[in-house]
């Protein structure tokens, strides 16, 4: 069962074969309201996102730090209690998180980069300090995706449809770090950037001592 989350009314009279079967409206902040359905899901996939392109007041960076990286850093954590919870022997629950290229590169809107790359370094160093135990009921993948047309970048070259199902591919090849973009140099420095992240991470971890 596909699961929707919107902030604002369902998409009207969308085909009962296509799209979520059901729609829960939420608010960021409100991440914990939201336990009862996140419990029941195998998959959560974060894409929700805003693009304040040049604005840069301290209420837009306010709204895109809230919106792009902390209301999602705050949803992995809920769901990852959940899964973490959950009885053992079951498939493992899986985290999919959109990051974006911004992470890495420009993307003409200082607001949005900055948001993104805070959530795409969360999620990489999440993704880094699981054990061993919980990587058996829990499974973080980022994807990072090029410019695509929706409703937050009408112009995108890609389509959403082909994106989706390289973004499905891809998955079922058993990638954590997913790629899909036409910029050849985001699939050299991606994978740089995360086996940094990995390296640095590790060097200065410190193991919290047992009380």
């Amino acid at each position: 069962m596909l699961i929707g989350l919107t902030h604002g009314p369902p998409p009207p009279d969308q085909p009962a074969n296509e799209g979520p079967h059901e729609w829960v409206r939420w608010q960021c902040g409100q991440e914990t309201a939201l336990d009862s359905m996140l419990a029941s899901l195998d998959v959560l996939v974060i894409n929700h996102g805003i693009n304040p392109q040049g604005r840069q007041t301290p209420q837009d960076l306010n709204t895109a730090l809230e919106v792009n990286a902390l209301s999602s850093w705050r949803m992995m954590e809920r769901f990852e209690s959940l899964a973490l919870e959950a009885k053992s022997g079951q498939r493992p629950r899986e985290i999919w998180v959109n990051t974006s290229e911004a992470e890495i590169q420009p993307a003409l809107s200082p607001a949005y980069e900055l948001s993104k790359r805070l959530i795409g370094q969360l999620v990489s160093l999440r993704s880094n300090n699981l054990s061993n135990d919980q990587r058996k009921a829990l499974r973080i993948r980022k994807l990072v995706l090029g410019p695509f047309r929706s409703d937050l970048n009408p112009i995108g070259l890609m389509s959403a449809d082909l994106v989706a199902n390289q973004v499905i591919c891809q998955a079922a090849l058993g990638l954590r770090l997913i790629i899909v973009t036409p910029n050849p140099l985001t699939y050299l420095l991606m994978p740089l950037t995360e086996l940094w992240r990995t390296l640095y991470s590790r060097l200065l971890r410190v193991e919290p001592k047992n009380s």
